[in-house]
């Protein structure tokens, strides 16, 4: 059976190097081509483990280069698209904010230009063999804004984004929806909650906290620590990525939530209640919390509604955040520490 190509963006990522591993092990009439430009979050250490898979090959490059995109879609027949590719750490985004417009609102135009231009003949008219070609894009919540201390956001709350970041994000969602409904390309958007797990870069949250917990540095929380997210183990997004790619409606939006909302106080202090454990020391690591000045613009609440994907496309999440914080520690330990557990 000939093997169809699809192009993932940002493979080398944290959640695009677990979906690919994901994909790639459940999936045989798929080859993967990994478009990525190893930026500081993208690491090709990440997937080490099917590097050498005949099915997956690995790129090096720019979505913002259209010469090399066109090349990829026409050099391998792309049918498929899963765009992962994005700068998405918030305070970078204060501090640089050029850099997000360029790679999440340029860079995603680029993508959807040249597979309109492979995948159609004209408006709403699809080329010969390329009927079911899918255009997925990963998105976030925080294009919604904040929430209050109740409710939840829906696919049709309004795009009320706070940080450059989200902003860049939530204009990339619009220009997808625009090439659905403007040339019919076969688009799919998902935005996901607060995503954690192995391979995460270490700017993000639980890796800062995991991390200068084992090397006894301060443990900074922004703020009081009451901003609450709703997480999501990466491994039940790729499932819920899985489902969407395959059998959602044309030019759709799913949430993808964990439905695990907990502020960002609790999430450091049952990490350093796991480690208390698993690595003893003769104070608490609760001890190293401190409240560091809040970052600008920072929403208190994200929590995300996934009953669409429940009820057309059957995602189911299995929310246990001790056994998931559990092996995310692992995961990190190894990394930090060689794998070495005892006293420090």
């Amino acid at each position: 059976m000939k093997k169809e190509y699809v192009l993932i963006t940002g493979g080398a990522g944290f959640i695009g190097s677990n979906f690919i591993e994901y994909f790639i092990k459940k999936y045989q009439n798929y080859n993967i081509i990994n478009l990525d430009l190893l930026t500081y979050a993208g690491n090709l250490d990440n997937l080490k483990d099917i590097s050498k898979n005949k099915r997956y090959k690995f790129i090096k490059g720019d979505i913002c280069n259209k010469d090399l995109v066109e090349f990829i879609f026409k050099e391998y027949g792309i049918k498929g698209v899963i765009h992962f590719a994005a700068e998405t750490h918030v305070d970078n985004s204060i501090k640089l904010p050029n850099i997000f417009i360029k790679t999440n609102i340029n860079g995603t135009h680029n993508l959807l230009e040249v597979a309109k231009n492979n995948w159609l003949k004209s408006p709403f008219k699809i080329k010969e063999g390329y009927e079911n070609a899918r255009f997925h894009h990963i998105s976030t919540d925080e294009v919604y804004g904040s929430l209050g201390e109740k409710g939840y956001f829906t696919e049709s709350s309004p795009y009320l984004p706070n940080s450059p970041y989200s902003a860049s994000k939530a204009g990339s969602n619009m220009l997808v929806r625009a090439y659905n409904k403007t040339f019919g390309l076969n688009t799919i958007i998902t935005n996901c909650s607060n995503n954690y797990g192995p391979k995460q870069h270490n700017e993000k949250l639980i890796p800062t906290i995991i991390r200068n917990a084992i090397f006894n540095k301060e443990i900074p929380i922004y703020g009081d620590g009451l901003n609450i997210r709703d997480w999501l183990y990466v491994e039940e997004h790729c499932k819920g990525i899985d489902l969407a790619y395959h059998n959602g409606k044309i030019g759709e939006t799913y949430n993808i939530g964990g439905n695990c909302e907990k502020r960002n106080i609790d999430i450091a202090k049952m990490i350093c209640n796991i480690l208390d454990k698993r690595l003893p020391k003769k104070t608490s690591y609760k001890e190293q919390i401190s409240f560091i000045e809040d970052r600008f613009g920072h929403d208190k609440r994200y929590a995300l509604n996934s009953h669409k994907i429940k009820q057309n496309l059957g995602f189911k999440v299995v929310n246990n955040l001790e056994s998931n914080l559990n092996k995310t520690i692992t995961f990190f330990i190894d990394k930090y520490m060689g794998g070495g557990e005892g006293k420090i």
